[in-house]
């Protein structure tokens, strides 16, 4: 008998459904046919991809390519493609315009953008004169000012405020590209840049805020000379503060807020009913994301008022894709990916301070040991320990952070509860074999899933989606998730999260 005519065995999981058990009479022929299947066999109309449980990795999430790596019996988990819900957003609402940032402050040298073609011309011939007689460009008035007013367009469509290690890369990377720019006499040849730059960047903001771009709009009518009653003009800036791309979205062209308050509406009406259109809330969640964030940044309501107005970050495949609006990054994806790339090394250090002494490594050994008692060791257990460990590690406060309740008709008290998660379980080790986890916020329960690791993810995107701020307590753990995890503005590290950044490395 073939392979291929061997019966398969599927667990199918899928966002925000209950994971379904499937039968195949044989293999399918390709990944292509099983994605078929599995569209036709579940009712699905989005194009999907397929991670499976890798047993050749401890059950690793990974990206099924060939069909003949699945094992006879599998796990298989569905993942919308982002393609796929971009198109249908353009199906349904073709008006509607999409995030206006795409793309993150690049990791390597400045992308100097290409000049009108005049300066670019000037530019051509100061750098062949440079390179062979070592003289600078003689600089007009108007040629400055072009060669700022494009790169702090450029720059804009990065970051509406640059740090000042920002502007500097910039600065250092124009030099770089044209040398005849060079400035003599400055200790780096491009010290006077980076001020020019900085300064046309103050300009260039005001030119954004007068033309109505919201993300900047919004700091605007600070203290003046005619208004001398009013806030200073450096307190209580509103600006991305954690890699957010989109943080504050104009909104789309040909719709106002009444418009968008009916889509709203439709998605609160959606969200009560039993079998929900996740296709239609997935677009109109696309269309009012500036409304949404205009309501969270500028109002800044409580939570549970915000999660009544948008019922569908409930859900957790739209909370994922709320924070790919912000981010244009994709969260569980990338947060498991690298949390299991460092699983072993970040469970050797643990295991090396717990063996140690002291109050740390006598709360470390606890939860090594209970980790150690368990009779199944598999990703998701090491995934559990690991994010238990973090916090104690970095020295956090995660007293508030961890709950569990053994008596499920017993609701304990959360008032006061700012962030945790809450475990109900039959007995002590319950983070392992949960009967449910809930992220708790202000003080009541928002969300429930069945794993303690996805319940900490989500409460970490529910505080992106949320614009909420990390407990002072446990500022180390989320910033080793946003900036070593994930990446997102990795380049700014306390001297704590520097040393275990490259622990891991080593």
């Amino acid at each position: 008998m073939t392979t291929t005519s061997l019966p398969m065995l599927l667990r199918v999981e899928q966002p925000d459904q209950p994971p379904r058990k499937l039968k195949l009479g044989a293999r399918p022929d390709s990944v292509d046919s099983l994605i078929r299947i599995l569209k036709h066999e579940l009712d699905l109309d989005l194009d999907v991809d397929l991670l499976y449980e890798d047993p050749d990795f401890d059950g690793k999430l990974t990206a099924l390519t060939d069909i003949n790596e699945l094992p006879q019996k599998a796990v298989v988990h569905i993942t919308f493609s982002q393609d796929s819900s971009s198109v249908a957003s353009t199906v349904l609402l073709s008006d509607v315009s999409s995030p206006e940032r795409l793309s993150r402050w690049p990791p390597g040298p400045f992308p100097i953008p290409m000049f009108s073609f005049d300066v670019e011309l000037k530019l051509r011939d100061g750098n062949a004169e440079y390179e062979n007689k070592n003289t600078y460009l003689n600089l007009t008035r108007d040629l400055k000012h072009s060669i700022l007013e494009s790169m702090a367009s450029t720059i804009y469509g990065f970051k509406a405020y640059p740090s000042d290690k920002e502007i500097s890369m910039a600065a250092e990377a124009l030099v770089a590209k044209h040398p005849c720019l060079t400035q003599p006499g400055a200790e780096k040849g491009w010290n006077g840049w980076k001020n020019s730059i900085k300064f046309k960047m103050g300009n260039y903001r005001n030119k954004m805020r007068r033309a109505g771009c919201q993300e900047v709009a919004v700091n605007s009518g600070k203290r003046s000379r005619s208004h001398p009653e009013k806030e200073p003009s450096h307190s209580n800036i509103k600006r991305p503060k954690r890699a957010e791309l989109n943080f504050l979205p104009n909104f789309p062209k040909g719709k106002d807020p009444s418009q968008l308050e009916e889509m709203r509406q439709t998605i609160v009406d959606e969200c009560k009913k039993v079998d929900k259109d996740l296709t239609l809330i997935r677009k109109l969640m696309e269309a009012t994301f500036p409304l949404r964030r205009q309501t969270i940044v500028m109002s800044f309501p409580p939570v549970n008022e915000i999660m009544d107005l948008w019922p569908a970050l409930k859900i957790e495949s739209e909370l994922y894709a709320e924070f790919q609006r912000l981010t244009n990054q994709n969260l569980p994806n990338t947060f498991y990916a690298e949390l299991d790339r460092h699983l072993p090394r970040m469970m050797t250090l643990f295991r090396q301070k717990a063996a140690k002494t002291g109050k740390t490594a006598d709360a470390l050994a606890s939860i090594l040991k209970l980790h150690d008692e368990q009779e199944s060791h598999d990703i998701h257990s090491r995934r559990t320990t690991a994010l238990q460990a973090l916090p104690v590690y970095l020295r956090d406060d995660a007293t508030e952070l961890f709950r569990t309740c053994t008596d499920d008709s017993d609701e304990p008290d959360l008032d006061g509860v700012a962030l945790g998660l809450l475990t109900f379980a039959n007995n002590d080790a319950g983070l392992y074999n949960a009967l449910r986890v809930s992220v708790v916020i202000e003080g009541a329960v928002v969300m429930s899933v069945s794993r303690h690791t996805d319940a900490f993810l989500i409460m970490f995107g529910l505080m992106y989606a949320l614009h909420l701020s990390y407990p002072k307590a446990l500022i180390n753990t989320f910033e080793f998730v946003q900036k070593i995890l994930l990446g997102l503005d990795g380049g700014k590290l306390s001297p704590k999260l520097q040393t275990m950044k490259i622990d891991l490395s080593m």
